[in-house]
């Protein structure tokens, strides 16, 4: 498994990340089995969050549960989660009482005394720079979390949390795919009239934004399109004809080939599988490993449909 160094953290991580969002119905047995798989391809960062669950905390408690990991191997793995969305509702809140009452609950199910990484999990109109300010720097004074970082953020929304937060934010976590893939279509059609493409509301900045403040940018639904899941989907027969026949070229499944795009890309992208099949896991590091040309990352993104002036 290639890794990457999170500059922002002085930290090496694997560029997969094993996402534990649909754990909460998986026997003990299923869950063992999917982590024990995606170590031995490699893995060694995994991704939480406090809502993951049909109550709160409970993905984070049945991985422990599961799990039960000793000290020895606690310190072999990084482990992210992340706060900030109110499931009744929805609503949001970067609260200084709600961080610290959701890290202390993560804490708690995950049966650890410390998060690698703590991510604010969606944009918070209402927040006060201030308020995550003292919380980031009681949990990090405590030892409770090692360094943090945010999710679904824009440009606009770093920076504002970095007038007043004083460790570095080491991630952005962004939805990203072959097929949903504004934050790097835009860039490339700046000063293109008669474009149909989606837009963001910080547009392609984000990405050079992040690489220039050595953010990690962290992919999730990697194979998600606006109509379900892309591979093998017969909305996307173009781009399915370019993966299989790529796949068959590098010896890997069309999952490997849609991954590959994606950690083809300079930034050294982070992908968060969402998947509880260990061979899945062992399909996207196959494709992790290849490194595709440019011709061919550029064919991908024509075939899932994006338009190039």
């Amino acid at each position: 498994m290639r890794t990457l160094e999170l500059p922002a953290a002085e930290l090496t991580a694997s560029q997969l990340v094993l996402g534990l969002m649909r754990i909460n119905d998986k026997t003990d047995a299923k869950i063992r089995e999917l982590y024990t798989r995606a170590r031995e391809a490699g893995v060694d960062l995994l991704d939480h969050a406090d809502i993951y669950g049909d109550g709160p905390h409970h993905c984070e408690r049945r991985f422990a549960e599961a799990v039960q990991l000793t000290s020895a191997e606690r310190e072999q793995v990084l482990i992210q989660s992340k706060v900030g969305i109110i499931k009744d509702g929805p609503s949001y809140d970067f609260s200084y009482e709600h961080i610290m009452t959701e890290v202390e609950g993560s804490l708690r199910a995950l049966q650890t005394d410390y998060l690698d990484i703590l991510l604010l999990h969606r944009p918070d109109p209402l927040v006060e720079p201030e308020e995550v300010a003292r919380a980031f720097e009681q949990l990090h004074a405590a030892g409770k979390v090692r360094h943090f970082g945010v999710s679904n953020h824009t440009v606009g929304q770093i920076e504002l949390l970095r007038t007043a937060v004083q460790q570095p934010l080491v991630v952005n976590q962004l939805q990203l795919s072959v097929v949903h893939a504004p934050i790097l279509t835009e860039g490339m059609q700046a000063n293109t009239l008669a474009q149909t493409e989606q837009s963001t509301p910080a547009g392609s900045d984000i990405v050079e934004f992040c690489r220039r403040n050595g953010i990690t940018l962290q992919a999730w639904s990697p194979y998600q399109s606006p109509h379900g899941v892309f591979l093998d989907n017969p909305a996307y027969p173009e781009l399915n004809a370019v993966l299989g026949r790529l796949a068959e070229k590098y010896s890997v499944t069309p999952m490997g080939i849609a991954t590959a795009w994606l950690t083809r890309h300079p930034a050294g992208i982070q992908v968060v599988l969402g998947t509880t099949q260990g061979s899945r896991v062992e399909e996207a590091a196959a494709g992790a490993e290849l490194r595709l040309t440019r011709a061919e990352w550029y064919e991908l993104i024509r075939a899932a449909g994006h338009n190039l002036p």
